[in-house]
């Protein structure tokens, strides 16, 4: 093994910080020149997890993520943005090693529960998570910072899945709702080591003092939101960093304090994951020079169960607008209609599950809802305009509106808000490529208004010529 000045001088090119060198070589003594090397002389994987729930299906001979069966790595970095089939939800572009997740949660939860994804922007593991839990499940995604949350909102909706809330408020606000979900995850706000090498500001940004003022952020996210946990919840704990600070001495923190219990996940020894370092519990990093992926700590614990369960209220008096029951010509446009709750609220209509109407009424009484559902359109007039969101959703009735199926440039051009002509009925009608809904037009006759989104219009005028092949 080199001695530290050798490696110092060895990374110079890859322009890592010393101390963290120096750190890495004191965490993985036996490997840290490996994994130094990669992390500065490797080129990041690119993976993708089939949506398997639109018929999406992992393409034959395709390289599978070991831990997750939706999930597969592409031999090059294909132009995601020029393929329609991203834009109807068929896939989601997401490092390997977060794909854990879904080996998590398979594993752990058999049942439907409450799952909050508590830090969930931009969205790669609620989407996992949505895909891993029981039918049933009711998915609640948070995000504080608001531009991020608009991702969110945007990747959830793409995905289809209508049992989901997104939020946008501090973990203090839904710690408030005390016992009402069965497990949360964190992946919290780090110090970005496991990102090095991807992104150069998580390089540039660190320091020791960094990962202190993590650490400290860490635990307060933790004591805001333990009590949102039922007792005997899981609370799935995950970092994109390397030092102890934030990972191991984390889970000693959240022992200590509250008394929770490790759980360990199956794993196989072929994936070369990590255990955990000078600690004796359960958790599981992934490092570069072994797995193929980044950076990336998770570990489980489960909240003590002889605390008495004490029935989550709302939080604050939060004035929510007033709902009248839906058009039943609107309703129809479900492929079940009885399976929902529509109701319009500020010329918005809104269909919930009605297994979650109330966990839903709680939560749009007590947090800061962006959405919850599926909003189906806006009502204008007489007429009930049809949205982006209920496009993509599971819930859309294949028979509530006409089809057309659009060739590759003629989608592209539909993606980038040009007009387009269609062979279909007047009125609105749904444009699917290779069979995937992708949006709304206004048929007129002579031309049809395009009705995607101005915020997801694909604004590159460089189109290729072919689309990519994903999936």
């Amino acid at each position: 093994m080199a001695n530290l000045s050798e490696i110092s001088y060895l990374c110079i090119d890859m322009q890592l910080p010393e101390q963290f060198i120096e750190q890495i070589m004191r965490l993985f003594p036996d490997e840290g020149e490996k994994m130094l090397q990669a992390i500065g002389e490797t080129s990041p994987s690119v993976s993708v997890r089939a949506n398997e729930v639109r018929g999406a299906r992992v393409p034959d001979g395709a390289t599978l993520v070991p831990w997750c069966d939706k999930g597969y790595y592409c031999d090059e970095r294909p132009r995601f943005t020029f393929d329609p089939l991203w834009h109807a939800g068929w896939y989601y572009v997401q490092d390997a090693s977060s794909m854990f997740l879904h080996r998590v949660v398979s594993q752990l939860v058999s049942e439907p529960v409450r799952y909050l994804d508590l830090c969930a922007a931009p969205g790669g593991k609620t989407t996992t998570a949505m895909q891993a839990l029981p039918q049933g499940s009711l998915v609640v995604a948070n995000e504080i910072v608001g531009s991020r949350a608009r991702v969110l909102c945007d990747n959830v909706s793409r995905w289809g899945n209508p049992s989901c809330v997104v939020t946008s408020c501090a973990p203090r606000d839904l710690g408030k709702l005390t016992h009402f979900f069965d497990v949360i995850a964190a992946d919290v706000p780090c110090s970005g080591e496991g990102m090095m090498r991807k992104d150069d500001e998580a390089v540039t940004q660190w320091t020791p003092a960094l990962v202190e003022q993590c650490a400290q952020r860490q635990r307060g996210i933790i004591d805001d939101v333990w009590a949102a946990l039922k007792p005997g919840g899981l609370f799935i704990y995950s970092t994109c960093t390397y030092n102890r600070d934030e990972n191991e001495l984390m889970l000693d923190y959240i022992i200590d304090a509250y008394g929770a219990q490790p759980v360990a996940v199956d794993i196989d020894p072929s994936w070369n994951i990590h255990a955990g370092v000078d600690t004796q519990l359960p958790c599981y990093r992934f490092l570069p020079h072994l797995t193929r992926g980044e950076g990336l700590f998770m570990a489980v614990l489960r909240k003590p169960a002889d605390e008495p369960l004490r029935p989550a209220k709302p939080s604050k008096k939060q004035r929510t607008p007033s709902r009248t029951d839906a058009p039943r010509a609107v309703k129809q446009w479900l492929a079940d209609e009885k399976a929902y709750s529509v109701t319009v609220a500020a010329d918005v209509v809104t269909a919930v599950p009605r297994q979650h109407a109330q966990a839903i009424d709680l939560l749009l009484a007590s947090v800061n809802v962006l959405q919850a559902g599926v909003e189906m359109g806006a009502v204008k007039g007489k007429n009930c305009v049809p949205s982006q969101a209920l496009a993509l959703s599971q819930a859309l009735s294949a028979e509530a509106f006409p089809r057309v199926d659009l060739d590759y440039a003629t989608a592209i051009a539909y993606l980038r808000g040009e007009a387009i002509t269609v062979d279909a009925p007047r009125g609105y009608v749904a444009v699917t490529y290779r069979g995937a809904v992708i949006g709304f037009v206004n048929n007129l006759g002579n031309r049809a208004n395009n009705m995607y989104p101005k915020g997801l219009r694909i604004l590159s005028s460089h189109i290729p010529d072919q689309a990519p092949e994903v999936m």
